[in-house]
């Protein structure tokens, strides 16, 4: 059993999605554990896109390259956009409430990440929640100096989604439950 963090984002929040968003997961099999609504401040917001020098530079890489495509001077390094992306999104996460999920299941953050849908929505198929919640691309989003607005946060892999979930809630947030189909779908083949 795998948990990963999940963060209904302001945009989402702020469209009455929550409900619609915690019913995709419970209704292919995965089990809430943990659930919060929060204001995330300056210091946690920070702390959950950290200053990954790393990170910056491929983000900030990949709109250069996006750009160029398009004939574009994006104006800057690849590492002093990944800066700017890095500062919109933590200003953009702690604009309004988020709410924060814990999630678990067999191959939870691959689960989630399949619902959730790429993270630019305009590539996002209908059936995955940024796909039929959002609209939003970066064409719309860089002109206005903002993150794209995609509904919904997912932890990546298991090491992100273990410090993810360390940031967001406490240990005694975390509640271990039985969903009563767990037999069915977890059933480990027993004789007939």
């Amino acid at each position: 059993m795998e948990k990963t963090l999940v963060l209904i984002k302001p945009d989402a929040v702020q469209r009455g999605l929550v409900g619609d968003v915690i019913t995709r997961f419970e209704k292919c099999g995965l089990k809430l554990v943990a659930m919060k609504m929060i204001y995330a401040d300056p210091e946690l917001a920070g702390k959950h896109y950290a200053e990954d020098e790393e990170w910056m530079k491929s983000v900030g890489e990949k709109s250069l390259k996006a750009y160029e495509e398009k004939g574009l001077d994006l104006g800057r390094t690849a590492i002093e956009h990944g800066r700017l992306v890095r500062q919109q999104l933590m200003d953009f996460i702690s604009m309004s409430p988020v709410v924060g999920l814990v999630i678990e299941g067999h191959n939870a953050i691959k689960q989630v990440r399949k619902i959730v849908g790429p993270t630019n929505p305009e590539e996002a198929l209908p059936g995955t929640i940024r796909g039929d919640y959002s609209f939003d691309n970066y064409e719309l989003a860089d002109p206005s100096k903002r993150p794209i607005q995609n509904l919904i946060h997912a932890s990546s892999d298991p090491e992100e989604g273990k410090r993810e979930i360390g940031l967001w809630f406490d240990k005694d947030e975390i509640h271990v439950w039985k969903r009563i189909d767990e037999d069915l779908i977890y059933r480990k083949g027993e004789d007939k």
